[in-house]
Order: C-alpha cells, then structure tokens, then sequence
C-alpha cells in the first residue's frame, strides 16, 4: 500500500480504480502557407467553432453547477475574443507566412510566460487559461475533440491538472474523485469541484504512470490517497462509505423541518446563489431564503452594463418564485478577482484592495442607481433585501442612504411601486469590525463575508495557492471578530449572519449557535446537513 497526501477540495470516501487522464498531446509543426488569407480564415473558423463550444459548455453547466461556477465558460469565451490574443495569431500567420496551428501555439507560449511572470495572482492564474482555450484551438484546428472522452466504468481520475472545462464535463455517474498533482484550493477546477459535489485532493504528489489502473482510496476528510489499499484499510472505508450514503439519506428526511435547536433557538438558514438558474437547487434543499444573490454575475455575463429592465426581470423572477422568502441581494461586487472589461477599471498593484464593490458604485452612481431601481422595483413582487458590500465606515452608509433616498423619490414621481426593503452591510474588513457598534445604528442587519475578512485579517491572499498551509479559517482572531459583530449587532437590536464559506463548516456550526449568530447562509447542498447539527444541538449546554 502506498499513502500520498493531498489537499482536500470535498469531504467524503471513493473506491476504485484509478484512470490517469492525460492531455492529447497536440504535436504542432510549423509549414509554409501561401494563401495567409486562406489561413487567416482557418483560424477564424476555428476560433467561432470554439467559442460556440464554450457557450454550449456554459449552458449545460448552469443547468448542473449553477451559474456562478459556470462563469469560467464566458471567462474564455471573452479571452478567445481578446484583441490582443487574437491579432497575435493572425500576426504571426501574415508575416511569416505560417499555418494557423503554429500561431496559435506561439502565441499561447508567449502570452502563458507573460501571465505566469506577472506579479498579481489574479494575472497569474489566468497562465492555466491560456493553455485551456490554446489546446481548445489547436483541436479544432486539428479536427480532433476537445475534452475528455467518455469512460466506459466509475474510476478515480488521476492527472497532472484538469482544466474547468475538463472538469465539468466529467460524467458524474462515470466518475467517483479526482486527484490532481497541481492546482490551488481556490483554483476555478477547486471551486466546481465542491459545486458537483465530487471528492478530490489536489497538489498530490503522486508519480502518475506508476498508479494507473491500480485500486486506490481517496479519504477527503484527511486529504490521503492510498494506492493499493491492504485489506483492512478497504473494509474500513467501505464501512464509512456505506455510513456516508445512509446520512444522505436521513437528510432527505429533515426537509421542511423547522432550523430549532433542542433548548429552542430558531436559526434561519439561508442559500447563497449566482443567478435565477439556481433556485432549483435553493428549492430541492429547503432552504428558508436567500441570504446572498451575487448580482455581479449579471455584470460579468454581459459585453456592456445590463440595463435596469435586464436587472429588474431577473431580480422580480426570484422574487416571485421564493414566494415571500427573503431574498438579500448583494449590490454589484465587480473589481480583484472579478473583472469586467467595460467597467476600464485601471491596472491595479493590489486589486483586492483597490477600486471595487461599494467603491465603485459610489464614484459611479450612475451604475449604483440603476441597479437600486431594478431592485426596488423588484420588492413589490416579493421580500428583497439589499447589501452592501466592503464598508469600512459609517460615511458610506450615510452616502448610500442619500443615494436610496434619491431612488425611491424617483420611483414616487413615476408612481412606481415598490415594498419594504431592509438594508445591511457586508462584514468584510477589520475596520467594518471595529467600527460594527456604530454601524449598527444605521442599517437593518450584518451579513459577515468571512472569505474576504480572513484574507484582510491574516493579511494572506486567498487565490494564492502557496499560502495555503498558513490561510487558517479558524484563527482565533477571525471568530473573535464574528462573537464582536453578532455582539454589537444584538446591542443595536438588529440580526447578524455569516454568508461566506465558514458558514457552511460544520465543524463551526455548534460555534456559531453559541455565538448567537442569526442566520447562516451557505450553498444549497450545505442546508441539510447544518439543519441535522442545528437539530441536534442543546445551546445552553455548550
């Protein structure tokens, strides 16, 4: 039995043989060509044969990971239209009369060096997709099919790294984990990852021509890839696999139960989504509402700002459909690591500390003004909430209050309904933090985003994947800092909740109800199984 150990992305136990995936490798020849228009023309085709191909990609995913994580899709569709990229090839065609096939991997090379020299991790990252849509080309220009074919048995696959776009074209009833030697726990392969629900470790040192085939076992909750298991290993993980599939189970049965812990404190219990396209799965898991609607994917699917009816429609259909649930929707989030080409946002040093979220929504009113008409036109038809995210000071509110006040004077001109809106804030930074007991004089409810306040607080970027062994989502100083907001909030008679990552851990759960945090908010599939803890737990006896 051999042991490798990796970083967790899932939890949960796979059994099976594993299948070491490996790239096509696309051997590129460089040819004179005589007619560079001719070629010139190749590539084009090529290129749209592509883009169509991802936009088939993103339409399948969001109907089975939602559309958040979906969003890489559009991602490399607009890199596959970028000018740059693209007069590169064409360049390289024209002037040296070459096939297309060589241009592009040229360019892919060059434009891969520049992104994994550049000092941002955000920049950095994209290296990876570059390679993704360059192999894409190169296989439609070859006539071969991008992607993964399909596997004819369940296997544990194996590789050096997966793209996205591999990724979520992975048959799932095909597929028990994956194990890749590279990639980040925040890697956009990571991130869908957990959306499907699949077990998988990362940066796994694992000699991959020496395990293909072989039985192996995947432990998610340890982060351990064991090869050839002995037989007492096996049996113990069959026991824990077969105990897993019973608690999916059970959790079936807790639907539409109330979140009421045993001495009798009610919890609400909220789904955090990307766009209308995922209620289906805020439905299938009970959960109570929405406590984040990240209304920025509305500005990253879009080629110029969406308008207020595109907004309002989208806004007034998950309204409807949660049938007088609460439904919070986040205010634009745009800047760091979500970019939005019509925005023209200035090259940043440090853009997750630069020109983002309420930021830009206050020095561009504009924008600001047409997103809050859409939604509170969008309050008549449901309970909407709105949020602000990244404040650091009670100035800003008072700002935006002015803003909102000047929105709803509008809609009474124009005798434009709307209903009763509360308004919070986002707990992001440490000044949010320190300034929470004043804060909380002016808004109606806190929603803490633990991701980005433990990136603030720790001082660690959370994208980069050589922090990982030092980003601790449980340091003292950041549940500290929740047990303070959830503290001054109660003092100022207002609610307090976690809408980031950490308020799915269920590790923390027993925690956060001791805390006397209001209402968590997670990804679907995280309802039930917090809902059995929140059941099951006594407060006063922790």
């Amino acid at each position: 039995m051999r042991t490798f150990q990796g970083k967790s992305v899932g939890n949960g136990v796979a059994i099976g043989k594993i299948y070491v995936y490996k790239k096509g490798e696309q051997q590129v020849k460089r040819y004179r060509v005589e007619d560079v228009d001719a070629e010139v023309a190749r590539f084009t085709k090529a290129q749209e044969t592509s883009i169509a191909q991802l936009q088939d990609l993103y339409e399948k995913s969001v109907k089975s990971i939602g559309e958040a994580s979906a969003a890489i899709f559009e991602i490399h569709q607009m890199m596959l239209q970028d000018n740059g990229f693209v007069e590169a090839i064409e360049n390289i065609v024209t002037t040296q009369s070459v096939n297309a096939e060589y241009a592009v991997a040229a360019t892919a090379d060059n434009f891969y060096k520049m992104f994994s020299d550049m000092e941002d991790d955000y920049m950095r990252e994209r290296a990876a997709d570059v390679k993704d849509i360059s192999e894409r080309l190169l296989a439609v220009l070859n006539g071969k099919s991008a992607g993964m074919d399909a596997l004819k048995e369940p296997v544990i696959i194996a590789a050096d790294d997966l793209a996205p776009s591999e990724t979520v074209q992975l048959d799932k009833d095909k597929v028990l984990a994956f194990v890749t030697v590279h990639g980040s726990l925040n890697s956009h392969t990571a991130i869908l990852a957990r959306t499907m629900n699949i077990p998988a470790l990362i940066g796994t040192p694992v000699a991959l021509d020496e395990v293909d085939g072989k039985l192996a076992v995947i432990d998610g909750a340890k982060g351990i890839l064991y090869v050839e298991p002995e037989e007492a290993l096996l049996k113990t993980m069959q026991h824990r696999r077969k105990e897993e599939e019973e608690t999916k189970a059970l959790l079936l049965t807790l639907r539409g139960k109330d979140n009421i812990t045993l001495d009798g404190k009610k919890v609400q219990l909220y789904a955090n989504i990307g766009n209308s396209k995922d209620l289906a799965m805020v439905m299938q898991n009970d959960a109570g509402g929405i406590g984040l609607f990240r209304s920025e994917f509305l500005y990253l699917e879009k080629d110029d700002y969406p308008t207020e009816e595109e907004q309002f429609a989208v806004y007034k259909t998950v309204a409807e459909t949660m049938a007088g649930k609460k439904v919070i929707i986040r205010t634009l989030d745009i800047g760091a690591d979500k970019q939005a080409d019509y925005f023209q946002l200035a090259h940043e040093e440090n853009p997750a500390m630069g020109l983002r979220a309420i930021r830009i929504c206050l020095t561009r009113p504009e924008v600001f003004k047409t997103q809050l008409r859409a939604i509170f036109r969008a309050s008549a038809y449901g309970t909407i909430a709105i949020m602000y995210p990244m404040i650091i000071s009670v100035e800003e509110v008072r700002k935006i209050k002015e803003i909102v006040s000047e929105v709803k004077k509008e809609l009474d001109r124009q005798g434009i309904a709307y209903g009763e809106v509360e308004q919070g804030i986002m707990i992001e930074t440490p000044a949010a933090v320190m300034m929470s007991d004043e804060l909380a004089k002016e808004v109606d409810f806190f929603s803490i985003g633990t991701n980005d306040l433990t990136q603030y607080t720790l001082a660690i970027d959370r994208q980069n994947p050589e922090l990982d062994d030092f980003y601790d989502s449980h340091h003292p100083a950041i549940l500290r800092m929740i047990q303070t907001v959830v503290d001054n909030a109660h003092r100022a008679g207002i609610w307090a909740g976690i809408c980031g990552e950490l308020g799915a851990d269920t590790s923390l759960t027993q925690t956060f109800l001791k805390m006397g945090v209001d209402e968590l908010s997670v990804s679907p599939g995280r309802i039930l199984p917090i809902r059995k803890i929140i059941l099951e737990t006594d407060v006063s006896k922790q």
